[in-house]
């Protein structure tokens, strides 16, 4: 079997056998992974760059490819081609695979056999599925997997932390899709993270992880409350802290968007009921819900410990939590009042754009059934005996508990009674629970900072300990350094 453009022919990609002489094959991306770098044993101090794809060209059969060479020849390669682009190979080695080793990080294929790229002797072209063979295009909706090989989300979290550490495939709708955040690695390698938010019919949200630039620029195109996916070889795991399962998108994942299967349908058409009935709002409402169990929170750092263990993560750091000894060292709360109060949903929470005064998050339900409120969102600054962690968050309800009155108190208050306020809670001694989600971090002129413009943490502040004034002595103020979407309180 082979496809045809013009007097050229590509042979099948199941018809490929190792003593075939210069071959051209072509196929649809299905999945491709990062650029990565090896030290090269034979040439001591230098460096190997090597990435992988996926390549289909019919409902049954596709391959894994595999690249080695220079850094420039390699990220020049990568990036001339993305998951859903049509490529053409010519003169690739034909290698057979060792599958127990191979298929232990990359997508288990039916070829017995793996693509190798040469520099000097492969070329790799992308064209148009259009001039090509349009069947291909509508491989990308078929699952690489039976599309009843499945667990739903409710299944992963009834069976729980058994499941933990599995690899296996899901069926489900996006429900929201997170902002890309951008860090360095202390060895100087650039990093990601990005979260999407999940729902079926038996579960209202369950996250899935990306930490590769390839599957998160995929997340960016799903439509939230629109778009099903059908992720093969995701990792799950237990994630102790926020107490739930979760997914990860690994080397060996292959994701399908809005696959074209009986069981994805009967998804698309639990989508558009619930949308119509307006019972999409819900997951994304419960997520402002989520809390810790602070008993498993044990771990006490200092300021500089913080800093450097974000500064020797490899760049896969999930979130942080623990405690610090410390106090608040900023709190302008007398200034001018958009700097300490912003707009939210009422009914997910989440905060809302300035621009447009809308939820993005909410889109499905109209205008007239959704408003806005204004609620704290607070920049202070942490400090102990070893430095200072700048611009952390204390939002919403817990910022009100912390200064003792609501928002609409607040905004009757003169700008000396703010004052004042402000004074009642500075540079007390305080034991801080905290949250770091980490997303960027870069080395300044002087220092590895936190919350600045290259490097953005969250912290959830959450019981304060009165020590040193008077007015603290008969009660305890709680501090929440909150997420956009978490909302940690502890109250005694």
């Amino acid at each position: 079997m082979a496809h045809s453009r013009s007097a050229r022919d590509f042979v099948a990609l199941s018809d490929l056998h190792p003593n075939l002489a210069h071959p051209n094959v072509i196929g649809v991306v299905i999945g491709k992974t990062d650029v990565r770098s090896f030290p090269d044993r034979k040439n001591i101090g230098t460096e190997r760059y090597t990435f992988s794809f996926t390549i289909r060209d019919s409902p049954t059969y596709f391959i894994n490819v595999q690249s080695w060479g220079r850094e420039e020849y390699i990220r020049s390669l990568s990036e001339s081609f993305r998951v859903g682009d049509c490529v053409t190979i010519e003169n690739p080695l034909i290698q057979s695979k060792e599958a127990e080793r191979e298929e232990k990080f990359n997508p288990v294929t039916p070829s017995g056999y793996k693509l190798l790229l040469s520099e000097n002797h492969s070329v790799v072209k992308t064209s148009s599925c259009y001039e090509t063979d349009t069947r291909l295009l509508s491989l990308l909706h078929l699952p690489v997997k039976d599309p009843q090989d499945y667990y739903s989300l409710g299944d992963i979290v009834a069976n729980g932390q058994s499941l933990h550490g599995r690899v296996l495939n899901v069926l489900a709708a996006v429900m929201a899709v997170g902002e890309p955040k951008y860090f360095i690695t202390s060895d100087k390698r650039k990093g990601q993270r990005c979260e999407v938010k999940l729902y079926d019919e038996t579960e209202r949200s369950f996250p899935i992880v990306c930490w590769d630039n390839e599957s998160i620029q995929l997340a960016q195109s799903w439509i939230p409350q629109e778009t099903v996916i059908f992720a093969s070889d995701v990792r799950i795991n237990f994630d102790k802290f926020r107490n739930c399962m979760t997914a990860t998108v690994i080397s060996k994942t292959i994701i399908t968007t809005n696959p074209e299967t009986a069981e994805a349908n009967v998804l698309f058409s639990f989508i558009k009921e619930s949308a119509q009935a307006g019972a999409l709002p819900g997951p994304v409402k419960e997520l402002a819900n989520e809390t810790i169990n602070l008993e498993a929170v044990v771990n006490v750092y200092t300021v500089e410990q913080l800093k450097e263990k974000a500064l020797q993560s490899d760049g896969k750091l999930e979130p942080l939590h623990g405690i610090i000894y410390g106090y608040i060292s900023t709190l302008d709360i007398d200034e001018n009042v958009s700097r300490v109060l912003r707009n939210r949903c009422s009914i997910c929470r989440f905060i809302v754009s300035e621009v447009s005064n809308t939820c993005t998050f909410c889109s499905d339900v109209s205008p007239e059934a959704k408003s806005t409120f204004a609620s704290f969102d607070i920049l202070v600054d942490v400090t102990d005996h070893t430095g200072t962690l700048h611009s952390c968050y204390l939002s919403d309800c817990v910022a009100e508990e912390t200064l003792g009155c609501t928002v609409q108190e607040f905004l009757m208050l003169e700008e000396d009674q703010k004052t004042a306020l402000k004074w009642q809670l500075l540079l007390e001694r305080s034991k801080i629970y905290f949250k770091v989600s980490i997303s960027c971090l870069i080395q300044n002129r002087d220092c590895f900072s936190l919350l600045n413009l290259s490097f953005w943490a969250k912290f959830f502040l959450i019981s304060h300990l009165p020590c040193l004034c008077p007015y603290f002595q008969d009660k305890m103020k709680v501090f929440d350094f909150s997420s956009d979407i978490n909302v940690y309180s502890h109250r005694k």
